[in-house]
């Protein structure tokens, strides 16, 4: 006779959610396979589903558990053929050590953690990918969370981190100058932010040339012979967004220009009454310089809705560039940062901070150089990119 479960009551999910299931379902038996030899499976006798222990191991290797702890630590010398009884039963009974009471016992949990705005955007998936790879170049793991650039929600994140016992962070912060992190909330962890700073001086910054880069590609166009240019970008209470908004800025300012910037491009609805606006009248713009890959991503979206031709009608830049840009019709002339490299920087000083145990009083800012990739929709006729400095 197969086993009959009840599923008629009511589960609360830890949304509080409720969901009701109408009928029990018959499980039949099935015959149990024995493993081949008479060698017993799972956790050789302890149960499948019981979680093996340090005790466990000690019992089955015939120590005690202060000599699995120093096999498992490598605090104290132990004898070699001790060694290899405590690992052979480590391995059989499929023991797991847990990194989070070890944690509380004061050793090291081996994670970091790591704060992003969101995921969503391909240059923080390719800081994150960064961060992991550092990350287990040096036996660790990553907790990975999104703030969607609240400041409330990046203190609240911070401090579970913190509580999860992370032997450090790596960050992203959220809104410039509305960011609640600072020191005194990550006493002696060790932090690094990147692509962004934070007001407190005493922590550690990697960041990019967000304004020479900006201004680099925005004479680019000048020299194509635009003299009507405008901005496309995100808010201006966002570092990387106003830093490159300047750059622009001070293009314009040096060839006796005037500036034309929309800082609304949070949506599809909003970037296309923008572009339409800006395209209309004698005065229309004939360049645009995007700030980032999701405003670029709204712009074309717009210019492809209204029919304008890249860069016949009107000439595109952008900054950040993705592996798309080269595949689009022309391809993307662009800012390139350099995503993986910041991400690396930043974990790779964390590490440094981690191994030294120390909290510098003034923190390091480290700004990475960043490259002007020409390609065809500037107005460029190369066949293939051409990389500048």
């Amino acid at each position: 006779m197969g086993q009959s479960i009840g599923l008629h009551s009511e589960i609360c999910g830890h949304t509080g959610a409720k969901f009701s299931i109408p009928e029990a379902i018959d499980m039949p038996d099935f015959p149990q396979k024995k493993p081949a030899g008479g060698v017993k499976q799972g956790n050789s006798g302890y149960g499948v589903h019981k979680k093996s222990t340090m005790t466990d191991v000690a019992r089955l290797a015939g120590v005690g558990t202060m000599t699995v702890s120093r096999v498992l630590n490598g605090t104290a010398r132990v004898s070699a053929e001790t060694a290899r009884r405590v690992q052979a039963a480590i391995k059989q009974l499929e023991y797991r050590p847990n990194e989070l009471a070890r944690a509380f016992r004061g050793q090291r949990s081996r994670t970091i953690g790591l704060i992003l705005p969101y995921l969503y955007d391909p240059f923080f998936a390719n800081c994150a990918h960064a961060v992991t790879c550092v990350a287990r170049e040096h036996g660790y793991s990553v907790i990975t969370t999104t703030t969607d650039e609240s400041p409330e929600t990046e203190y609240i994140e911070a401090e579970r981190m913190l509580q999860r016992h992370v032997e450090g962070l790596v960050v992203i912060p959220a809104i410039y100058r509305k960011s609640r992190l600072t020191r005194t909330l990550f006493g002696k962890t060790p932090v690094v932010f990147f692509d962004r700073p934070v007001a407190d001086a005493s922590l550690d910054v990697v960041l990019v040339q967000n304004t020479s880069g900006s201004r680099h590609i925005v004479r680019h166009l000048i020299e194509h012979g635009h003299k009507r240019i405008g901005f496309m970008g995100l808010s201006r209470s966002l570092f990387t967004i106003n830093a490159r908004f300047l750059g622009y800025r001070q293009a314009l300012k040096e060839a006796g220009l005037k500036e034309d910037s929309f800082f609304g491009c949070e949506s599809q609805d909003d970037t296309l009454h923008a572009v339409q606006a800006r395209l209309r009248g004698s005065n229309r713009l004939t360049a645009l310089f995007t700030s980032n890959n999701l405003a670029t991503r709204y712009v074309l979206a717009a210019l492809l809705h209204l029919g304008v031709k890249v860069p016949g009608d009107v000439a595109l830049v952008g900054f950040d560039d993705s592996d798309l840009a080269e595949l689009m019709s022309p391809p993307l002339t662009v800012v390139r940062q350099p995503a993986q490299e910041m991400g690396r920087v930043a974990t790779g000083l964390l590490f440094d901070r981690i191994a030294r145990g120390e909290l510098r009083q003034a923190g390091s800012r480290i700004v990475l150089p960043v490259e002007i990739v020409l390609r065809r929709s500037c107005g460029c006729r190369h066949r293939t990119p051409v990389v500048t400095h």
